[in-house]
């Protein structure tokens, strides 16, 4: 039983402990009242039309490419609040290169760029919540784009020597074995696009 209350989401799990309390409210066919048989009574329910008030169900996730005002409140997701705007994804400066660009730009240089994802649905608040508006991760350096200089500068600053900024796009090195003197190269590259 608790491997299948695991496995539920939230919301069915609390749907079927209503349900499991609402079963253990007063029975009119019991002669004694509703009492224990050690003599307590249980604790009277709040209304009768609260403990066999169906329940809402689950909430389905947000479709993809529509907001939180297109969805209706039963099927927005339980992150969601009524009072919490919509979260909208940071967009890129203008004039700041793309993460797909300086990546493309590293290759065209002849730097290494393996196994090239782009991993942007990452810097939103269901991520890593950075607050970047691109990313795109290889296996040697990973290419985040901040909306603004001042977000980038406070990431670099977080992740110290192991990342370099320019300008809204940062490096980051965390987690790859990229050599100093390749790292010096990566942003002289990055530096020839802003």
């Amino acid at each position: 039983m608790t491997k299948r209350l695991r496995m539920m989401s939230t919301a069915a799990a609390a749907a079927v402990l209503v349900l499991s309390l609402s079963a253990c409210g007063k029975d009119d066919a019991d002669p004694d009242g509703g009492s224990w048989a050690d003599g307590r009574s249980p604790a009277p329910a709040a209304s009768a039309t609260a403990a066999t008030a169906p329940t809402a169900p689950a909430a389905a996730p947000t479709p993809a490419g529509t907001s939180t005002k297109d969805v209706p409140p039963a099927q927005r997701r339980p992150t969601e609040s009524p009072s919490t705007p919509p979260f909208a994804m940071p967009t890129k400066a203008a004039g700041t290169p793309s993460a797909r660009a300086v990546v493309d730009a590293f290759r065209a240089a002849g730097l290494t760029v393996p196994n090239v994802r782009d991993r942007t649905r990452d810097c939103g608040p269901d991520g890593l919540g950075i607050g970047c508006a691109q990313l795109v991760a290889t296996d040697a350096v990973a290419v985040y784009v901040f909306p603004d200089e001042a977000t980038a500068t406070n990431q670099t600053e977080m992740w110290g020597t192991d990342a370099h900024r320019s300008g809204a796009v940062v490096l980051n090195y965390l987690g790859t074995r990229t050599p100093t003197a390749e790292r010096q190269r990566y942003a002289a590259v990055l530096a020839k696009l802003g």
